[in-house]
């Protein structure tokens, strides 16, 4: 009997499918097989405001490492790059199974910054051959991130001629976000808590808003947790 994450998977691998066929009017569906976008799962943070590791939360039936991973591998983006860090070693075996590769961040205490930094080099040293035009920049702790959430930026980055597509909600623009080849440098030699948001700020006349208000919720504190999970619970009436 398959297990519950093995029918997840499935389930999300189908709905990626959809999205690849309407996809290919824009001439991206060969994305799977091009591998011509990345992606960088962060994960690396010490879920300091959570006091325990956050990403071990349960969202459904998986945590919230394990969705997050899923998510990315139903896109059409590859490879898939999972930065590791805080809590490396109780993580891992969440994503043993899917079809992305886990780099560990030593620097994982000097913020975010230090992830994209060693993501995006990892990322150089996998593709020598420079067949990646551009990458995608996903966390963990968004759990209303889908697949065909991640595949409009992708679609969007093929019609709109522009370096970066950014996620917009709540007056922000945020993860996830894209980033062409262009930015690759740039992203390399990142630090600080920041994350990219600066680089999104410096080339606004190069970024394209997607809107996505659920992007809005992400988790960072128990009280945020327990909104999650209410929301989660069925409505009575």
């Amino acid at each position: 009997m398959p297990s519950p994450y093995q029918e997840q998977y499935t389930e999300w691998c189908l709905v990626a499918k959809r999205t690849d066929d309407a996809s290919n009017a824009y001439s991206i569906g060969d994305e799977r097989d091009g591998s011509s976008t990345a992606l960088i799962i962060l994960a690396a943070g010490a879920s300091t405001r959570m006091g325990r590791p956050k990403l071990l939360l349960t969202y459904g039936n998986r945590t919230l490492l394990r969705h997050a991973a899923e998510t990315a591998a139903a896109s059409i983006c590859r490879p898939i790059l999972v930065v590791l860090g805080a809590y490396a070693d109780q993580l891992q075996g969440e994503i043993d199974d899917l079809p992305v590769r886990s780099v560990i961040n030593e620097w994982w205490a000097d913020g975010m910054g230090s992830s994209i930094q060693v993501g995006v080099g990892a990322l150089n040293t996998y593709d020598r051959a420079d067949s990646t035009e551009a990458l995608v920049l996903m966390l963990c702790d968004q759990p209303y991130v889908t697949a065909a959430v991640i595949n409009d930026l992708v679609t969007a980055y093929h019609l709109n001629g522009k370096g970066i597509i950014a996620s917009e909600y709540a007056g922000t623009l945020g993860a996830p976000a894209l980033f062409g080849r262009e930015y690759f440098a740039e992203l390399a030699t990142m630090r600080g808590a920041a994350g990219a948001k600066h680089i999104v700020a410096a080339h606004a006349s190069d970024v394209v808003p997607m809107p996505f208000p659920n992007g809005m919720t992400d988790i960072d504190t128990p009280e945020d947790y327990r909104q999650l999970q209410s929301a989660m619970q069925p409505q009575t009436h």
